[in-house]
């Protein structure tokens, strides 16, 4: 797990409900749980600073690092796709985004790219994405202040199931996907049965449930959440996910406990 990841993962699962704001100290106590320095975390900070990710502010003798608004922004948005799955039955509508971008632009295209997989849209071709869900709205205005980018929107209909299954064939390889949430459940779904009985503790549990956050979140550059009908039989998605939830909660009260236990001793002491 990279320092940066951590950083933001502590932010995200634990920090941002106590303010969103953490001392230097404190932080770097957390991270030491993870075997990184603290010459290291000051590095990360001081970057995640300058990018406009944190900011801080002096207290006595002490540095506090708080979330801006931005970061706020990104933590609220990776949560959903993490936790949320789309509810309902699919409508049968395909959301296809077409985007030209200037050869000279290829850095913009590549940041484009990457959002459209992160919003669960995949490539039917090179230009051409689409998703069962509407969420064109989002991909526009992450886009809106960028002129070199130009995107046409369509909303369509196939002929028929056969060819919806058949394009969500070719847009994402379901099949590596599914292999890999097979791997995650038969590494974690075994474990339920100790975090059940509840033998994690304190800083062994926060460190469980990182390294959990760690391995599940790539998932969702990579699963566009798809309706049942389109995927293949058998799919493993769905049963990581309900583990990946139940495992997360199951290790949540000894995991937030050492933290605050960690934050108040620390404030004790200075």
């Amino acid at each position: 797990m990279k320092a940066r990841s951590l950083v933001f993962d502590l932010f995200g699962d634990y920090l941002r409900y106590r303010g969103g704001a953490v001392r230097l100290r404190t932080l770097t106590a957390l991270m030491a749980c993870f075997d990184v320095p603290e010459a290291t975390v000051r590095v990360v900070v001081t970057r995640l600073r300058k990018e406009g990710w944190l900011e801080s502010r002096r207290d006595g003798r002490e540095t506090t690092y708080l979330l801006t608004d931005a970061a706020w922004a990104l933590l609220d948005e990776g949560r959903a796709r993490i936790f949320d799955r789309a509810a309902g039955p699919w409508d049968g509508q395909w959301h296809m985004v077409i985007y030209s971008v200037p050869e000279t632009e290829r850095a913009l295209r590549e940041q484009l790219r990457k959002k459209l997989a992160w919003l669960g849209f995949g490539p039917l071709s090179a230009s051409v994405w689409l998703s069962p869900h509407d969420r064109i709205a989002q991909v526009k205005a992450g886009f809106a202040e960028h002129s070199a980018v130009r995107l046409d929107a369509f909303h369509a209909r196939s002929e028929g199931a056969g060819a919806d299954r058949g394009m969500a064939d070719r847009s994402w390889d379901l099949a590596a996907l599914d292999r890999d949430y097979a791997a995650l459940l038969a590494e974690y779904r075994p474990r339920l049965t100790r975090y059940r009985a509840g033998e994690l503790l304190g800083r062994d549990a926060l460190v469980e449930r990182m390294r959990l956050m760690h391995d599940y979140r790539r998932f969702p550059f990579r699963d566009p959440d798809l309706p049942p009908e389109l995927l293949p039989a058998g799919w493993s998605g769905r049963a990581a996910h309900e583990v990946f939830l139940e495992a997360h909660g199951l290790l949540r009260s000894e995991a937030e406990g050492f933290v605050d236990e960690v934050a108040d001793g620390l404030r004790r002491a200075s």
